[in-house]
């Protein structure tokens, strides 16, 4: 019986049972407390199963095991590298040592900052995926801008174009660009990784312009023509009006920018060579020779050094970790306005 029904047909029970008296009272007194007894099952029902199946307790209960289930598969790896990172090499041989070490040994962190030259490579780092990412920001925005709302001749060509730069590998091409990049002289520095985003490609260049491309289509068309019954351009109607209203999608571009930036491994092993110009993912390749340097041995057996292995990653992922740490919110709200999972 519906909760509704069965509350006013308790209370119309009850107000009978109060009007009554003597044996009539006895008589309505069982029929209530059938009725209550009827209501709380229904509230239980209710609670556990809700009125709509994403109500209930019981779906709630499952959604979130299957959150800590996917979160527990994507954080045991990291766990894993903290709690390596903190052992003493007999730890790693003690079957009794799980995730908790017996003493937490920051040693192991020394070494890695020294072995990496972590300073060197971090602000140097840090200085190309933030420079690429606001180059691809600006460059993007407006390439994206110009395949929305601007006629152009062969603009459905020119855009499979750069979905095409998107979907053939970079692999492909490395032979030709390091050549080209070679007789320029851009070889062992950053510009190999700033210009191509200052021009609105490098690393998933077209993937940006897509992005902004879909968000510039969701906006309405009267804005752009209200710019232009002011006596506004096509520049500065994007300047002063298309790209202000376009910040969830700068933020989720530059996020994705500077991460994929700092975490790429195959363009600066392939321009970075000489050993002056440090990127994170470079000195990642040559943890194990400079952690044995940085110790001050010669042991390269992997089991031997896994330790400061582990404590060298640790440092480097942590940098994009606190990064998203507080910018998380925002750019998941920014994902939600951005539509990035296509049209």
């Amino acid at each position: 019986m519906p909760s509704g029904i069965n509350t006013k047909l308790q209370q119309w029970v009850g107000s009978k049972r109060d009007e009554a008296s003597g044996v009539g009272r006895k008589l309505w007194q069982p029929l209530h407390k059938f009725l209550q007894r009827g209501h709380k099952v229904e509230r239980t029902r209710v609670y556990v199963l809700g009125r709509q199946i994403t109500d209930g307790l019981l779906f709630k209960f499952a959604i979130y095991a299957i959150l800590t289930a996917v979160a527990v598969i994507y954080l045991q790896p990291v766990l894993y590298m903290i709690s390596t990172s903190l052992k003493r090499n007999e730890d790693l041989f003690d079957p009794t040592v799980t995730y908790f070490p017996k003493v937490l040994d920051w040693e192991n962190y020394r070494i890695a900052f020294k072995g990496l030259k972590y300073v060197q490579a971090l602000w140097q780092t840090a200085l190309v995926a933030l420079l690429a990412a606001l180059f691809q920001v600006g460059s993007c925005a407006l390439t994206g801008y110009a395949f929305a709302r601007l006629r152009i001749p062969g603009k459905k060509f020119w855009y499979f174009i750069v979905l095409l730069t998107f979907l053939v590998p970079v692999q492909t091409l490395v032979i030709p660009i390091f050549v080209v990049y070679s007789k320029l002289g851009w070889l062992n520095g950053p510009l190999p990784f700033l210009i191509p985003a200052l021009l609105g490609q490098g690393l998933k260049g077209a993937l940006f312009v897509m992005i902004f491309r879909q968000f510039f289509s969701t906006l309405p068309k009267e804005l752009e023509e209200s710019a232009k019954m002011d006596g506004s351009g096509s520049f500065r109607t994007f300047v002063k009006i298309m790209l202000p209203l376009s910040r969830p999608a700068m933020l989720v571009v530059f996020l994705f920018s500077f991460v994929w930036h700092w975490n790429d491994y195959f363009e600066p092993a392939m321009y970075l060579q000489s050993g002056k110009f440090l990127m994170m993912a470079n000195q990642m390749s040559q943890m194990p020779a400079n952690l044995s340097v940085a110790a001050g041995n010669a042991i390269t057996a992997p089991n031997l050094i896994e330790t400061q292995m582990m404590a060298g990653a640790f440092l480097v992922i942590l940098p994009p970790l606190l990064l998203y740490a507080f910018a998380q919110r925002y750019f998941v709200e920014g994902i939600e306005r951005t539509g990035v999972v296509g049209e």
